[in-house]
């Protein structure tokens, strides 16, 4: 049973206004940083959004089926007003409350259910290789995404690489480094340059030292579109599989020397922050 997919028996089963990330992750023996990344990556939500979606699908069944108290129903979803549920309710499912109610239905409404983790098809992962890193000097292009939208990377790469080359004493070779997901599934990307020299930074770029750690170390040999299927198995099994323990530090993405960016083949690996021993 994946994390993800136990992440889903806890939320289905204890979906109070109290449930939170943190008590999801420790109910399923985790970190809050280690479950926001699994469930993101295999199901493309984060992990309280979904929790919204489905307190709300509660809420629309119970309203189909008579209920006459909002504010009650909007309390135990979590909202601590009237408004402030009919706001969420009609972003959602685009009609009101009480509408639902008068209709006495649930029909086209767009209800939240995952019964499974929604992850690509299965990755045959090698174990992972540990390695100690760092410290790592990079400056970048920062973005802030989110899972379930994440179509705007490929545009920051292009938008970083054309200056690139004019970084002096920089790495030949680009990285990617991801930043901790937060509970609502955001996370800071940045498409950084190793070793430049900062006397000759441009102004905008995002300097970034990382102190020296170990690392699970992933290849991923597959097309870069498909790296996520790779991140939603390394999250959800391979790190427990192999007894680790992930960091709430940012992750690394290494362009292998033979990657091309004009193809995405190549390969790269991808280095996971691990707790110190």
């Amino acid at each position: 049973m994946s994390l993800t997919d136990r992440a889903l028996w806890v939320i289905d089963r204890n979906l109070g206004p109290d449930l939170d990330l943190a008590a999801i992750a420790r109910a399923c023996g985790v970190s809050r940083h280690h479950l926001a990344h699994a469930f993101g990556e295999a199901t493309g939500t984060p992990v309280m959004a979904y929790v919204r979606a489905r307190r709300l699908g509660e809420a629309a069944r119970a309203l189909a089926d008579g209920a006459r108290d909002i504010l009650a129903l909007a309390l135990a979803a979590g909202y601590g007003s009237h408004e402030a549920f009919t706001r969420a309710f009609r972003r959602a499912f685009g009609r009101t409350p009480e509408a639902v109610r008068r209709s006495g239905a649930v029909d086209g409404l767009a209800l939240a259910e995952l019964s499974v983790a929604a992850a690509p098809g299965p990755v045959d992962l090698a174990p992972p290789v540990v390695r100690r890193a760092g410290p790592i000097l990079a400056a970048g292009l920062s973005r802030r995404h989110a899972f379930g939208a994440l179509e705007g990377i490929p545009g920051q790469w292009r938008a970083f690489m054309p200056g690139f080359g004019e970084l002096a004493g920089a790495r030949p070779i680009p990285i990617g480094v991801l930043g901790p997901a937060d509970a609502e599934g955001r996370f800071d990307y940045l498409c950084a340059a190793e070793e430049p020299d900062p006397a000759g930074l441009p102004a905008g770029l995002r300097r970034l030292r990382l102190p020296a750690r170990d690392y699970a170390v992933f290849d991923h040999a597959g097309h870069v579109s498909t790296v996520r299927a790779t991140y939603a198995a390394i999250w959800n099994n391979a790190l427990a599989d192999a007894g680790l323990t992930p960091a709430a530090a940012p992750s690394l993405e290494r362009h292998n020397a033979s990657f091309d960016p004009a193809t995405g083949l190549g390969g790269l690996t991808l280095w996971i922050p691990l707790e110190r021993g």
